[in-house]
């Protein structure tokens, strides 16, 4: 088991910033291509970024796309999720995970952390 832990939500306003961060005790986050996720109230888990082993790719959905940037320190074993013009729709639980591969699939490869939690008011 990984023990992935996020950190770095809170309560912001609209167009403020937040830097959400992942970590896991063992090598879980140095040698998997990782993604973060939102869920928000009533609705689904979604990919919203990912970021491959080597840190030389990267994907994000079309609704983050010009606001969040992923990144990766392997030295640190930290995967951090830079989000910058936060808009009230951005609100939900985010987690981090594993993953098969960095794609628009979002395949998790390991299991669930406790999330952090980011809200966005007017």
């Amino acid at each position: 088991a990984q023990d992935v832990v996020e950190s770095g939500g809170g309560l912001v306003q609209a167009g403020e910033s937040l830097r959400l961060s992942c970590t896991t005790p063992d090598l879980t986050v140095v040698i998997n291509d990782m993604g973060w996720f939102r869920q928000a109230p009533g609705k689904e888990r979604e990919g919203v970024s990912c970021i491959d082993y080597s840190g030389s790719r990267t994907y994000y959905v079309d609704s983050v796309k010009g606001r969040f940037a992923i990144s990766r320190d392997n030295a640190k074993r930290t995967l951090y999720l830079q989000m910058r013009n936060l808009k009230p729709e951005d609100t939900a639980m985010y987690y981090c995970a594993p993953l098969y591969s960095c794609d628009n699939e979002f395949r998790n490869s390991g299991s669930w952390g406790r999330g952090t939690q980011v809200t966005i008011s007017l």
